[in-house]
């Protein structure tokens, strides 16, 4: 039976459609003609027995093994298109538009492909999810209707809903796979009440769901079956990142059971976005790419058990072959292409393939090969599409302008042989191959690549570790005290790009006032000056560089006002740092810092206690303020309770907490006499000023 499929891919370019046969000819299907017209879109059936595409003025449907036409559907405008599973019904999807009876339009129809009939129609207005939903044996078809999911049978659509359940804010269903299918339902969060999931069988259809799972921050989700349908994997995202630390939102993961038996939350221990989930084709295992880059991919069983730590590198895609033997993990979109392949019996990698600008990247329905496409309009330039052998040679190239999208034929599984034991061996490259890349073993001829740039004197040298990403044998760079690459701010740091954890941070983020050089050497701060100033004068002068103009002006002026209180009164001299008695000494006056603390008011000494312990300025500036602080909070208070009082004799209602605070002026009024009583007695005019 394999013998009757062959391998098979299309694509479709602004001025070109196009099937062409697989390995080992690569040559166009003979029978097939290209429309002479740009198609909007194509479609394979499930079982790769047909091929349609949609043209400005009609749909057409074809045995794509002979490019035989089988119908031509006269509708025009269509811009989706999808078969059921087994091929049986073509569902089209068309932009709403106003009719002139006032009628609504009804844009989504599905098609008996064997007659050409139209059988059903349905007004469809969100292209989002805009097909119909069959169970695999198209015994059952499901549509989600202002959260109202209805059931049909496809093989009587003429006796319209045969069944229907109302979920409140239902937003997304999805249909299981398998022999006994069941429904998902994803219901958003709405006033407070948090989001979830909710499970119910397909065939014998009741309100009470056979399983469920709540989970907050979730505005919209994916879900993923496996294959027979008894486990599915919950994608959960938000709009917002609360902690600003993504884009693109928040993204949790979850695991759920259809028959109700097991649910957990997929703990996972780097912290950042999920960028992909698959399932393994024996619904035993999955893996997950998830965190900040360089993300991270691992591999569990069905229990959430890990399995497998594929360690850090800069991907976002993972993907199993359809055998499941090989496993793929890849950096497409804005990372540089790199496609890593494993064998998954043995865990250990198999090659890599440079496959930079790749826009879709999928495997053939044998397992052995790839196919990787650069599409437009994301790049313009170098469209076409390279297929790639599971060893990692390239073995065929076909360059196409403006090239919208391209496929593998699908094939089931028991229709390809299987896939050996050991990994194969290459076939011979095609002519593509020897003409753009020349003959080298099938592979192309590597680049060397550029790098970055470096300076004369540094070239031939080692890179320092500082300067390599965490995966390239960098030092992983962590802020202390958190570990999970996040600053003091919660904002994510790049592992071999960001400053080291023992760097210390200055003003603004820099290094002691200055910005931070990596690989440049650390400054010492200095030690003394021949002009007599101690440690005390390299201080100064690095705390002055990081002063902002503001820090300086009120200096200044607190400066001026000690100044006058200083005159005003005591004897003691200041101006070496250290407070003494009069007269002070010779040890005081030896060596003076070139710090003027001349601004700071002066604390009484006891003579005969000796000299006091140092002040630094900003103990005395704070000491000094605080009475004066308490001081402004009081009368703040008495003012408040005054204007209380006046409302109370105009004869306003005053509430239990304002007749509170009227009771409590004595103490208050108490409080602010002791304050005044002490900051006159220690000296500080300033402060009767303040109580005044």
């Amino acid at each position: 039976m394999s013998s009757q499929i062959s391998q098979q891919y299309a694509f479709r370019a602004q001025k070109r459609l196009g099937l062409v046969h697989g390995t080992p000819c690569y040559t166009p299907v003979k029978g097939f003609t290209d429309p002479g017209v740009p198609a909007r879109t194509y479609q394979y059936s499930n079982d790769g027995r047909l091929f349609a595409y949609a043209l400005p003025t009609s749909v057409k449907i074809f045995h794509a093994e002979s490019a035989t036409l089988v119908q031509e559907l006269n509708i025009p405008n269509i811009v989706e298109l999808n078969f059921s599973p087994r091929g049986t019904y073509l569902s089209t999807w068309e932009r709403p538009v106003k009719l002139e009876d006032g009628s609504q339009h009804k844009n989504l129809r599905v098609f008996s492909v064997s007659t050409g009939q139209e059988l059903i129609a349905f007004s469809q207005k969100s292209q989002e999810n805009w097909d119909i939903q069959y169970t695999v044996s198209e015994s059952h078809a499901v549509r989600l209707v202002a959260q109202e999911i209805q059931v049909f049978r496809p093989a009587e659509w003429s006796k319209g809903i045969i069944d229907k359940l109302r979920v409140e804010n239902a937003a997304m269903v999805s249909v299981s796979p398998g022999l006994n299918p069941s429904i998902a339902v994803f219901v958003a969060e709405k006033k407070g009440a948090p989001a979830s999931v909710k499970i119910y069988g397909l065939l014998a259809l009741s309100p009470t769901p056979t399983s469920a799972k709540t989970f907050f921050k979730a505005d919209r989700t994916q879900i993923k079956w496996n294959d027979l349908g008894t486990q599915a994997l919950i994608i959960t995202q938000t709009e917002v990142d609360n902690s600003n630390m993504s884009y693109y939102g928040e993204t949790s993961l979850y695991l759920l059971s259809a028959a109700g038996n097991f649910d957990c939350r997929v703990t996972l221990d780097k912290e950042g976005p999920i960028h992909d989930v698959a399932w393994s084709p024996n619904s035993k295992e999955f893996g997950v790419v998830y965190g900040y880059m360089p993300a991270k991919a691992m591999l569990f069983d069905s229990r959430v058990r890990t399995l497998h730590d594929f360690g850090s590198s800069p991907i976002n895609t993972i993907s199993f072959n359809p055998q499941g033997r090989l496993l793929l993990l890849a950096g497409f979109g804005n990372l540089a292409g790199k496609i890593d392949l494993f064998d998954r019996r043995t865990l250990t990698k198999l090659c890599t393939i440079d496959a930079p600008n790749t826009s879709h990247c999928s495997w053939s329905p044998c397992g052995q090969f790839l196919l990787t496409a650069v599409l437009s309009p994301r790049l313009r330039v170098d469209n076409g599409i390279k297929v790639w052998h599971c060893s990692g040679p390239l073995v065929h190239v076909q360059p196409i302008d403006e090239l919208y999208q391209a496929g593998w034929r699908p094939t089931p599984v028991d229709q390809v042989p299987a896939f050996p034991p050991t990994i194969p061996q290459a076939p011979p490259p095609s002519e593509s191959v020897l003409n753009v890349v020349g003959a080298n073993g099938g592979k192309p001829a590597s680049a060397k690549p550029a790098g970055a740039y470096r300076p004369p004197g540094l070239r031939g040298s080692a890179t320092p570790t500082i300067f390599k990403r965490e995966d390239e044998g960098g030092t992983p760079t962590r802020t202390a005290g958190t570990g999970n690459g996040h600053g003091a701010n919660g904002t994510p740091t790049r592992s071999g790009y960001g400053r080291g954890s023992g760097t210390p941070l200055g003003t603004n983020g820099v290094n002691g006032g200055r910005r931070y050089v990596p690989g440049a050497p650390s400054r010492t701060p200095s030690t003394g000056n021949a002009g007599g100033a101690g440690s005390g004068a390299g201080a100064t002068a690095a705390g002055a560089a990081g002063e902002t103009a503001g820090e300086k002006k009120r200096k200044k002026k607190d400066a001026k006002k000690a100044k006058a209180s200083a005159a005003a009164g005591g004897n003691g001299d200041i101006s070496s740092g250290v407070v003494t008695p009069n007269g002070g000494g010779e040890e005081a006056t030896a060596t003076k810092p070139s710090i003027d603390l001349s601004g700071f008011a002066r604390p009484s000494i006891d003579v005969a206690k000796g000299p006091a312990t140092p002040v630094t300025p900003k103990e005395s500036a704070e000491s000094a303020d605080m009475p004066a602080k308490k001081i402004r909070n009081l009368n703040k208070k008495l003012k408040a309770i005054d204007e209380l009082k006046e409302k109370a004799k105009r004869g306003d209602r005053l509430e239990a907490t304002q007749l509170k605070k009227i009771e409590g002026e004595a103490d208050i009024r108490k409080e602010l006499d002791a304050l005044v009583l002490l900051a006159g007695g220690g000296g500080g005019g300033g402060m009767a000023a303040v109580a005044a």
